[in-house]
């Protein structure tokens, strides 16, 4: 019986290849900057010296598929955790055709993190699909990565029209003017208070949303005055916390529209207060967001299919060409919940 000394090393392969150590690490790793010959000469040393078995090595030799990285924000956004979960379903019934996928949870609103983590990817990935922070940070490590070859796109908020960036998401802007269109009737034109909570005004995503959502207001609804935004961050408790300072500050509030994520927070405030007359609508058709709209908390949720999301994402990286328009909006009432 082999024992562990007598196991096969990375150096044993390196020699018999005639390669660095970080070439084989490269190789066995799948990471780029490893020409097609040394990458074969490689594999067959590994299966050689008995580190790779021979359907190992014919999986890892063939023709590379394209390594993917995905990074998402961090927190307690339940669409951006229902999104992680869908790549990582993709990664557990990946197809020999399909692209190798990693996902990497970075810390929300984080600018320097976020930078850091597309260099880091930039090592092993032909592709990153972002959710990007509107930040100078950001927008140079993106520079960075692009400039070496690496292939980006923003998912759902992007960093401004860059050269070589893609993006997939939805018309935020005409986004917020619906909010703004579905409240007002809602509310029935009646004077009152209307406030806004969003992740952060860093998100392109949620500023569009705001500017859209208030031009609205301006054109059709002058009675119904805007009390000011709140950022909760995506996180339930903050949204909570404004929402019943919001009720507290303001018993006129007739309607709150959630530009972000994390509705759950706002929710358990209206229910607390017994204040479900207010018009709610909020984004990312996820459990909580199911259930406040079949209790009657929520009235509509807007919602973008992370299938779908995905898909274009992957589409565009894979051919290097800018999506075909924006990603079409669906709008959830409590009659047609799918």
């Amino acid at each position: 019986m082999a024992t562990k000394a007598d196991r096969p090393l990375l150096t044993d392969i390196a020699t018999r290849a005639g390669v660095s150590m970080a070439t084989v690490d490269r190789v066995v790793n799948r990471r780029k900057g490893v020409s097609e010959r040394t990458r074969l000469r490689v594999l067959e040393a590994a299966r050689a010296v008995g580190y790779l078995g021979d359907e190992e090595a014919a999986h890892i030799g063939a023709q590379r598929a394209m390594n993917i990285t995905v990074l998402l924000p961090a927190g307690t956004n339940p669409y951006l955790r229902l999104l992680g979960d869908r790549v990582r379903a993709r990664i557990g019934e990946r197809e020999a055709s399909a692209p190798f996928l990693r996902c990497f949870f970075i810390e929300s609103f984080n600018a320097p993190a976020l930078a850091a983590a597309l260099r880091r990817a930039a090592d092993w990935s032909d592709g990153v699909a972002f959710f990007a922070i509107e930040h100078p940070e950001v927008r140079a490590a993106a520079a960075e990565v692009a400039a070496q070859g690496v292939r980006l796109v923003t998912l759902v908020s992007n960093h401004g029209d860059r050269a070589g960036v893609a993006h997939i998401g939805l018309d935020n802007h005409a986004v917020g003017r619906t909010a703004g269109l579905l409240l007002g009737r809602l509310a029935g034109r009646r004077e009152g208070a209307v406030a806004l909570v969003a992740g952060s005004r860093n998100y392109r995503a949620h500023s569009e949303r705001e500017a859209g959502f208030l031009s609205l207001l301006d054109e059709m609804f002058p009675a119904l005055s805007l009390v000011g935004l709140r950022e909760g961050h995506d996180d339930a408790a903050q949204n909570y916390r404004h929402t019943l300072a919001l009720l507290d500050q303001q018993p006129d509030l007739v309607g709150i529209y959630n530009v972000g994520g994390s509705s759950g927070g706002i929710t358990r405030a209206l229910r607390e207060r017994g204040r479900e007359e207010v018009v709610f609508i909020g984004h990312g058709l996820t459990a909580d967001t199911r259930r406040a709209l079949l209790d009657g908390t929520m009235d509509a949720v807007f919602d973008q299919d992370p299938d779908l999301l995905l898909d274009r994402a992957l589409a565009a990286l894979a051919r290097a060409q800018a999506p075909q328009g924006a990603l079409k909006l669906d709008i959830y009432f409590r009659e047609n919940l799918p």
